[in-house]
């Protein structure tokens, strides 16, 4: 079997994590899509591996939780008359939870938008920080308030932070243009939060990052995931090399090192390693037989 040099592996994982398509990859690396599609497979388990082993036991005290839109095969409201949809055609929300001093992306699930997913990310999220008491905010999604009780209780000062947006009477009709925030309102669900720190900021910055570097989430274009299990294998990859790889302008680390989880500055050619690492090994080829005349 042939197998890619380390540097070319490595040109095409980058490319992965810095907003290029996959079919461009393909072009400037002179391989086959899938060849790409494959590499970003293995990458999504090595990664979805790594980010369990290794982001544990964070002290954190202050969390920002969000949830980022995207879509699979077609819209939800196009579902119906796509042709030979599959099953998990249809929105696709991303949900993350972010460590406010650190910047580490300490948990983060795809899914749907119900209570089910936020349970989940709330649920990982308990088992990943071990600070006695953790403050977290966020946005006035109702999904949130019942999975951020259930999996930290008392042990949390929740508030959420909701933004008031007026339509830009300016825009034309019809045409897509985001609404404008004219003010915010905060609530304490449970505790007793430092309102100087009830913000979503960090983690909304956040994702517009993970749209920025992800060509699947680019709006308006035909680069979005194809298939469900794709869109998780590269978020998984963005996600690895956005807390272990990628410094931070503001920290001078990255998001890992300033967390404590990593002591050193890890190196794409590090998960590409790993991602070898993981493969099965091939057995040793029997002894040669002569076929009977």
């Amino acid at each position: 079997m042939n197998k890619l040099p380390l540097a070319k592996r490595v040109m095409i994982l980058n490319g992965l994590c810095e907003g290029v398509s996959m079919r461009a990859i393909s072009r400037m690396a002179d391989v086959s899509i899938n060849t790409v599609t494959k590499l970003l497979e293995d990458a999504g388990e090595t990664c979805l591996a790594l980010h369990d082993e290794l982001v544990r036991g964070v002290k954190s005290e202050r969390i920002q939780a969000d949830e980022i839109w995207s879509f699979c095969y077609a819209k939800a409201k196009n579902v119906a008359t796509a042709k030979t949809a599959p099953e998990e055609a249809g929105d696709v929300w991303t949900w993350t939870a972010m460590d406010a001093d650190t910047k580490l992306m300490i948990s983060y699930f795809v899914g749907d938008r119900s209570g089910d997913s936020a349970a989940i990310l709330a649920h990982d999220l308990r088992s990943r920080v071990t600070s006695e008491t953790v403050q977290i905010t966020t946005d006035a999604h109702n999904a949130y308030l019942r999975a951020i009780e259930d999996a930290f209780g008392a042990d949390a000062d929740y508030a959420t932070l909701e933004k008031v947006y007026r339509t830009d009477p300016k825009a034309a009709a019809g045409r897509y243009s985001p609404p404008v925030c004219i003010g915010t309102r905060t609530r304490v669900v449970e505790g007793n939060p430092d309102e100087a720190h009830i913000s979503t900021s960090y983690v909304e910055r956040a994702n517009l990052s993970i749209r920025m570097q992800n060509r699947r989430f680019t709006r308006l274009t035909n680069a979005f995931s194809k298939k469900f299990q794709n869109h998780v294998h590269a978020l998984a990859l963005y996600f690895a090399f956005y807390n272990f790889v990628r410094i931070h302008k503001t920290l001078k680390v990255t998001p890992a090192m300033a967390a404590g989880v990593s002591q050193t500055l890890w190196t794409m050619e590090d998960i590409a390693e790993r991602i070898e690492a993981r493969r099965p090994q091939p057995g040793k080829r029997g002894p040669y037989r002569k076929r009977p005349a």
